[in-house]
């Protein structure tokens, strides 16, 4: 039997071709924005993608054009491969030799031309091209196999008027805080992982991030959950887990905070509410579910006093800032509602519509005292993508360095106020590349100076500039899919609902309105974005934990209870495992059968945190038979608190014939006693009579029991019923237990 061989598709990709056989990568340029008598150079790395060796290989720089707008800046950083009329022709003169390519080898190349030789006629962005040029067994014949492309600005002198450029730092993480504490004076805090300290140590993100900033002109936007949760760090912390241990990374919260706090003392401080709410899941999701907004105002003043405690400056808490600056008219009227007039939007959501040919000032007024200050969407998101690779930091550093130039140049003669406003959470390698752009127009300082975000939000607004705040519809579904839904918004109300309930009843609430009130602003996060699971499991572990402390005040189980008799007392013992005291809470019995059986009046009780203690309710029965008795607690406002407990009493009440055989009984004592002292007194008498000592004797009354006997000769008296002692044991009586009466 013969095999049949199948032919199956080539899954290797096709070597590319002409200019785009070398991947030429322009990795740095210096300066990057030079000056009249400088050198540039542009230095990079070769790599042969061909499946033949190259050579006679050289690179040579490009000087293309002045480019015209900042879209065609846009554009040009897409384009690939070269492109004879817009690259222009290879600087003369400016070349270096490569022996020969082999394929899949990198080589670095470093190539420099003074600035004369560039033949930059006048102020603008012009592209700069570096080409590799050779043959190969693909192509015999001299031609460009490689090519790459950047941007020099170049201004020969300092503008009139120059641009005022705001650009917003982040100081945000996600969320580390549990909302447990050990139950010690201190309330340890419990964090969830311990991942905050890699961010915090040297070389980690947040630790670059305030290192990089102490000498930028840009103005610092605190999530002051950060700071509140670093803080804790610096003290006594424990991990969450089955063995959590101890935290140990003090040392470098410490450090951090002294650094940012140092920082901050030159820097403007802008607070967004504590924990950043997600104000677009709020808007299009929580506001149908009541209370959800009430914790705006709260986070508000939290954010305020948290970084004036930490920190020891002032911040502003007038701005709010929407996820990725994406705004409708909902999320305008919930993060203004709290006080915040400042929303930071982006030039992407609120779009120019009237044709203007420059970019205008960030500042506008939308109504109602407030203004939508609107960040540049291309220089906002310049550094979002892998930085970690020098060749995308260079290009991004040179587009970004270009824009802002063209933006000055737009209109040289009218002052504008531009804003920056990045991803939430740069990485160390964007946070770097954010700073060596930042340092560049610093150091060049030609065509912008910086200014604060609150001096932003004051620049006089472009009268042609749109002002309309988009509908809902506009706003992007990308975003909309990842918002928190209307079921966390119940969840997180009726955590809130449980904790008022919960509060209400301890000695000392503040141990738990803290660190439950944080975790609940916490479950409203923007970080909680794209990652739903995690959201979730945060929200069930707060309502969890919360649940149980809530139970551990709690009833005991009493079995069936016997009452004999009319009125007795019942106990009822009241079990609290809290560290903490209770108080003002109510015990109530309720009978099933209250025509049988009262079961008391509704007591207030009070226990210490770690005891247990009982409760007598005084009981009235009215007839035999058993009744069912319920006992429940309540808060001080009325509101059940905890299970329930049900239990079961036997009425065992005295019936009359009992009663009438024990008076008859008693009544035939009573007669023997008369009769006895009717027959001492008349043996009396008689021995008075005849003079005798009390000899004598008397057949009708037989002995008197004093015929020179002792004490214990006299007769026997009737004891003293047997009295029921069962009530005050507390062993219980056959299937039940008697009570107290």
């Amino acid at each position: 039997m013969g095999l049949l061989q199948v032919p199956h598709a080539s899954t290797a990709q096709a070597a590319p071709t002409g200019s785009r056989t070398v991947d030429v990568t322009i990795d740095s340029m210096s300066p990057p924005t030079p000056s009249e008598g400088d050198t540039v150079t542009v230095s990079g790395t070769l790599i042969n993608d061909g499946r033949s060796t190259i050579t006679d290989a050289k690179v040579a720089m490009h000087r293309g054009s002045a480019i015209g707008g900042r879209s065609s800046i846009e554009s040009l950083s897409r384009r690939t491969g070269y492109l004879a009329g817009a690259d222009g022709e290879a600087v003369k003169g400016h070349t270096e030799k490569i022996d020969k390519l082999e394929p899949g080898v990198s080589q670095p190349f470093s190539l420099s031309v003074p600035v004369k030789d560039l033949d930059l006629t006048k102020d603008g962005v012009y592209q700069l091209g570096i080409s590799l040029s050779g043959r190969s067994a693909a192509a015999p014949y001299g031609q460009i196999l490689g090519f790459d492309r950047t941007f020099l600005p170049w201004q020969e002198s300092d503008s009139a008027k120059k641009t005022q450029l705001t650009y917003m730092w982040p100081l945000i993480s996600s969320t580390h805080l549990t909302a447990e504490t050990d139950a010690d004076a201190q309330q340890t805090p419990v964090f969830r992982d311990d991942d905050l300290a890699a961010e915090l140590a040297p070389g980690g993100r947040l630790q670059q991030m305030v290192s990089l900033a102490k000498n930028l002109p840009v103005t610092f936007v605190v999530d002051p959950d950060l700071l509140a949760t670093v803080d804790a760090m610096t003290k006594s912390y424990r991990v969450d887990g089955p063995d959590g241990p101890m935290g140990k990374n003090q040392a470098v919260a410490k450090q951090w905070l002294h650094e940012l706090e140092e920082a901050a003392k030159t820097h403007e401080v802008v607070a967004l509410p504590f924990a950043d709410p997600d104000l677009a899941s709020l808007a299009h999701h929580g506001k149908g579910v009541p209370s959800a907004l009430s914790h705006l105002g709260p986070a508000t003043d939290l954010a305020d006093k948290t970084v004036d405690t930490i920190l020891g400056v002032k911040p502003r808490t007038d701005f709010a800032w929407p996820v990725d600056g994406a705004i409708d008219s909902s999320i305008v009227d919930v993060a203004t509602s709290a006080g915040a007039h400042n929303v930071i939007t982006r030039s992407d959501s609120l779009r120019e519509a009237g044709g203007l040919s420059y970019t205008p000032t960030a500042a506008r007024p939308i109504g109602g005292g407030n203004t939508a200050v609107v960040a540049d969407a291309q220089l906002s998101r310049a550094f979002e993508g892998d930085m970690s690779k020098a060749g995308n930091t260079a290009h991004a550093v040179q587009e970004f360095l270009a824009q802002t130039e063209m933006i000055n140049l737009e209109d040289p003669g009218r002052q504008r106020s531009v804003v920056v406003a990045p991803q939430r959470m740069p990485t160390v390698s964007q946070a770097q590349a954010m700073a060596t752009a930042l340092r560049d127009l610093k150091q060049s300082g030609r065509w912008t100076q910086p200014l604060s975000l609150g001096g932003a939000a004051k620049a006089k607004p472009d009268r042609a500039a749109t002002r309309h705040v988009p509908s809902g519809s506009s706003y992007p579904s990308s975003l909309r899919r990842k918002e928190l839904p209307t079921d966390a918004f119940r969840q997180i109300q009726g955590t809130q609902d449980a904790l008022d309930d919960y509060q209400v009843i301890l000695a000392h609430p503040e141990r738990v309105v803290t660190p439950f009130g944080n975790a609940i602003m916490r479950e409203m996060s923007t970080q909680w974005r794209g990652n739903p699971t995690g959201a979730k499991a945060f929200r069930h572990s707060v309502r969890s934990y919360l649940d149980g402390l809530t139970k551990k005040v709690h009833l005991i189980q009493k079995s069936e209870a016997t009452l004999s008799g009319r009125s007795a007392t019942i106990p009822v013992t009241v079990q609290n495992n809290l560290v903490q005291g209770v108080r003002d809470m109510k015990l109530k019995l309720t009978s099933s059968q209250p025509n049988r059986l009262d079961a008391g009046k509704t007591q207030t009780i009070t226990v210490d945190g770690g005891h247990s203690q009982s409760f007598k309710f005084d009981t009235t029965a009215n007839a035999n038979g058993r009744a069912w008795v319920t006992a429940q607690l309540y808060t001080s406002d009325g509101k059940p608190y905890g299970d329930p407990m049900t239990f079961q009493v036997n009425v065992t009440e005295i019936t009359a014939t009992v009663m009438l055989v024990i008076a008859g009984g008693v009544l035939l004592l009573v007669l023997a006693g008369v009769r006895i002292y009717l027959q001492r007194k008349r043996a009396a008498g008689r021995r008075a009579e005849d003079g005798t000592d009390g000899d004598g004797t008397d057949g009708d009354s037989g002995t008197d029991g004093d015929n020179g006997g002792t004490d214990g000769d006299q007769p026997e008296q009737p004891s003293d019923p047997t009295p029921d002692t069962g009530s005050e044991s507390s062993d219980p009586s056959g299937s039940g237990e008697k009570v107290d009466r």
